[in-house]
């Protein structure tokens, strides 16, 4: 069987990661959460207390800092469990700022291009297709309104028992798509040649389905041309 990349971007709250996990499962791939890479990473400089806008103050730390994602969902920073820490509002509302820091950016993304070398696997953030994965067989931009998306981060936030309010996530929605669209290096935009999926009207399982008749459909067209 041949070893698929598939790379999934798309902005702030679009439901990626909830996907794409699910889609992981279904095909058997390994599933990388780079969000979650670059929120320990902030979660790590809140806990120095080191003012995450302050870039030479956060790049320091790329000498210090092991991320590990765990095949169950578990993120270690230097060992520490910040599974739940890292989806708090205030490490939302600072994560960006990191993300655009070029030197975290790649310091992040060498490990990322190693954990995808050897396996098939489902990659999600705002640069994979365009930057991290370019020659990814399979590119997905999933999209969905800025208020559908932070209605779902809102709802995930209380499910987790993390308070906010539904203003609160809109503000950051909209704060997180500006940087990350902006930024000089590597900054949010759609690949050339990936598919966009507005998702703002369908459920879990109709965008589960569609990106897995997507990536089954890319594949099959790979296996013909290997032919």
């Amino acid at each position: 069987m041949r070893r698929v990349v598939v790379a999934i971007d798309g902005p702030a709250a679009a439901g990626k990661s909830t996907v794409a996990k699910i889609v992981a499962k279904k095909l058997g791939y390994t599933y990388i959460d780079t969000g979650a890479m670059y929120r320990a990473y902030t979660w790590y400089c809140m806990e120095k207390g080191v003012d995450c806008e302050d870039h030479d103050a956060c790049i320091v730390f790329v000498n210090e800092i092991t991320i590990e994602l765990k095949a169950d969902g578990t993120v270690l920073c230097n060992n520490i469990d910040v599974t739940r820490a890292i989806r708090e509002p205030r490490v939302s509302a600072n994560v960006s700022y990191i993300a655009s820091y070029k030197e975290i950016r790649l310091f992040l993304v060498e490990q990322q291009r190693k954990l995808a070398a050897s396996t098939s696997v489902i990659m999600d953030g705002r640069d994979i297709g365009t930057y991290v994965l370019p020659d990814a067989d399979v590119k997905i931009y999933q999209i969905a309104s800025v208020e559908t998306r932070a209605v779902r981060r809102y709802e995930e936030n209380i499910s987790k028992g993390i308070e906010c309010t539904l203003e609160e996530i809109e503000l950051d929605v909209r704060k997180r798509d500006y940087i990350d669209s902006h930024r000089d290096f590597a900054p949010l935009k759609c690949a050339a040649d990936a598919i966009t999926l507005d998702t703002s009207y369908m459920s879990i399982d109709e965008v589960v389905d569609a990106i897995i008749e997507i990536i089954n459909k890319k594949i099959k067209e790979l296996e013909e041309k290997d032919a």
